[in-house]
């Protein structure tokens, strides 16, 4: 089961899924009953060298099922790509092993995001996967991440936002996207960057857009 999608990217994934799933489990059931009848039935035919009509079929219903399952598999990849109109750009700085986060559109807010110790978690906090300093982004707002890395290779992940980018050092890669409620969403670095590679969580809080002003404003302030 996939997470609870929290933006329309991951409600769009979701559905890909199901459709998917779906066709597989068509297939499935098809080539199950085949076989079967193929076990039990006992009719044979010594003269029959080739069957140009079934060959037809066999061929042609295959590319028919590529091609329901490409077309919408092309759709996603343009909407994951698209970049309109972001409100807020957020550049994230992947390191070994911790993230960096610089707001640049409110006088260049940065901040370190470390996962919180073992021994230093509170009651509320997820071991292994809470951090310091939290993401803040406004709800029903298009938001864009610059990600790049200072070391080696990274990958900023949040499934439940449908959000997965590689962090490359040297190169700026950038994706969008909006969030329908408020909440906490967790994510991990999903490439393999070396000895401490599990322990550099993401965790994003989403507020509204009268909340994060005011958080906007406490930062700047400090």
């Amino acid at each position: 089961m996939l997470q609870d999608s929290a933006s329309p990217l991951m409600e769009q994934l979701s559905y890909f899924h199901d459709h998917t799933l779906m066709i597989l489990l068509i297939i499935t059931v098809l080539v199950g009953q085949l076989m079967l009848s193929l076990f039990f039935n006992k009719y044979t035919h010594r003269f029959l060298l080739e069957g140009q009509m079934i060959e037809i079929i066999w061929t042609i219903l295959p590319t028919i099922t590529l091609i329901f399952i490409a077309i919408p598999s092309l759709r996603l990849i343009y909407i994951l790509d698209e970049v309109n109109n972001p409100s807020i750009t957020i550049k994230t700085i992947g390191h070994q092993w911790y993230w960096s986060y610089e707001y640049s559109d409110f006088n260049n807010i940065e901040f370190d995001s470390y996962m919180i110790p073992t021994d230093e978690l509170k009651n509320y906090n997820f071991r292994l996967l809470d951090v310091d300093n939290r993401i803040i982004v406004p709800f029903e707002s298009n938001i864009r991440m610059l990600v790049t890395a200072a070391d080696v290779i990274h990958s900023w992940t949040i499934p439940s936002l449908g959000v997965k980018i590689d962090a490359t050092p040297g190169r700026l890669n950038q994706i969008s996207f909006i969030i329908n409620r408020s909440g906490l969403f967790f994510g991990q670095c999903s490439e393999i960057c070396g000895a401490n590679h599990s322990f550099m969580p993401i965790v994003l809080e989403s507020i509204s857009p009268s909340f994060f002003t005011q958080w906007i404003i406490k930062m700047i302030k400090l």
